[in-house]
């Protein structure tokens, strides 16, 4: 049975690489396929699935399009353009702004609120926006696993790890992994500032966008402050994070319907969800319960300690760079799913906490993304928005931003990381 779930699990992954626009449906594929063939046991299959992830991702996803709905991203943007005295400065300040809202908000709904702001700049000053909109998507990967909620990976490794809001930002009496994010969002700033030197254009004044409903923005504060509350509330449900997001959402709804008498704006609100990513989860959980179950796992972590000779500091740099190099070409998704329980068994083996080779697996997949154009869903929207543009941006032209601003943010996590936790 061993074999039969390494080839299944093999052959899912080269079909995801090869069909990406179907991977919740591979995904689902090979679920049932361990379930069938008796690898994962019926009964076990349901319970594998990690449901408070499922409802957060949901709940989240609704709210954050609500919020982009009532403009206040758009708002806040030219307000911050207001203060800039030049295009680089705009620019930074742009990609700063996008880190910040993709701390709490999806990367790819980061990337489409901001974006467009970095265009209009642009059209106005009849220069190429394609540096500005890279480094907005860049800085939006980055800030993806500062917190609880800024990323689907974040998600999974509180799920995982049983991790609450606040643990993001202090843990075990140490910085949280929010602050060693926030020291490579200041490196990679400074790379930043060096690549955009020649930006020296003066801005124009913008008109500013008008925001009519605040209600989405307190959902959104809401959402944030609930979560930090139920972190120090003791014996509370597995899925109180996931219950949070997802009533909120609802109350969202409701008084959306409510104030326009029209059942329409309630579909329009659930279609928002990214159902695709929630199948692909659902999938993945199973697959990878199905890989633990036969044994797979433990086998996988017994390489990672047998090549590292028992040495720590070894499997956590082999974890972070792998999980870099892996995330610059494949979804970051999927391999973090697969590599928490093969981090938790390294731990187990060698007797020691998780949590170091945890935040080095998020930092390095997370992070990785930025290495080039396919490593992330962000950069993908990011060039696609270009394209609409009329801007075909190669891979080269990405990766001179993508490389040296993830290598030095990285490099940054990495260290900060091993002295914080080793």
């Amino acid at each position: 049975m061993k074999n039969i779930a390494i080839i299944i699990f093999i052959l899912t992954y080269v079909l995801l690489l090869i069909f990406p626009k179907v991977r919740a449906y591979i995904a689902l594929g090979s679920a049932l396929s361990f379930v069938t063939l008796g690898i994962l046991p019926v009964e076990k299959a349901f319970t594998t699935i990690d449901w408070n992830v499922i409802l957060m991702i949901a709940g989240t996803m609704g709210i954050v399009s609500l919020f982009i709905e009532s403009k206040m991203p758009a708002l806040l943007a030219d307000l911050i353009l207001e203060k800039t005295p030049n295009v680089k400065w705009a620019i930074i300040s742009l990609s700063l702004f996008a880190g910040i809202i993709s701390a709490f908000v999806d990367n790819v709904a980061t990337v489409l609120m901001v974006a467009p702001v970095a265009l209009d700049i642009s059209k106005k000053l009849k220069i190429s926006p394609v540096a500005s909109v890279i480094a907005i998507s860049v800085s939006s990967n980055l800030q993806g696993a500062a917190t609880l909620v800024g990323d689907t990976t974040s998600i999974l490794l509180g799920g995982y790890a049983n991790l609450n809001f606040l643990d993001f930002f202090f843990f075990r009496g140490s910085p949280g992994i929010f602050w060693v994010v926030q020291a490579g969002a200041l490196a990679s700033t400074l790379v930043l500032l060096y690549l955009l030197r020649k930006y020296k254009h003066p801005v124009s004044s913008i008109d500013k966008t008008v925001v009519k409903d605040f209600f989405p923005t307190i959902l959104l504060v809401g959402m944030v402050l609930l979560l930090i509350i139920a972190s120090f509330i003791p014996n509370t449900p597995r899925t109180i994070n996931g219950i949070i997001c997802v009533t909120l959402f609802v109350i969202g709804m409701i008084k959306k319907y409510f104030e326009t008498k029209d059942f329409s704006v309630i579909s329009k609100a659930l279609k928002e969800i990214d159902y695709f990513t929630i199948l692909l989860l659902a999938g993945l959980f199973i697959v990878v319960g199905g890989l633990t179950e036969a044994g797979v796992v433990d086998d996988i972590s017994k390489l990672f300690v047998r090549f590292s000779k028992d040495n720590i500091f070894v499997i956590y740099t082999l974890i972070v760079w792998a999980s870099v190099l892996f995330s610059a070409f494949i979804d970051n998704i999927p391999y973090v799913a697969t590599m928490l329980p093969v981090v938790s068994s390294i731990s187990s083996i060698l007797n020691i906490e998780p949590y170091i080779l945890y935040f080095g697996l998020l930092s390095g997949a997370t992070l990785g993304g930025n290495l080039t154009p396919i490593g992330a869903s962000a950069n993908i929207t990011a060039l696609g928005i270009l394209r609409k543009d009329g801007y075909e941006v190669k891979a080269s032209e990405f990766m001179k931003i993508g490389i040296p601003f993830t290598l030095v943010a990285v490099t940054v996590g990495y260290i900060m990381i091993w002295f914080l936790w080793s």
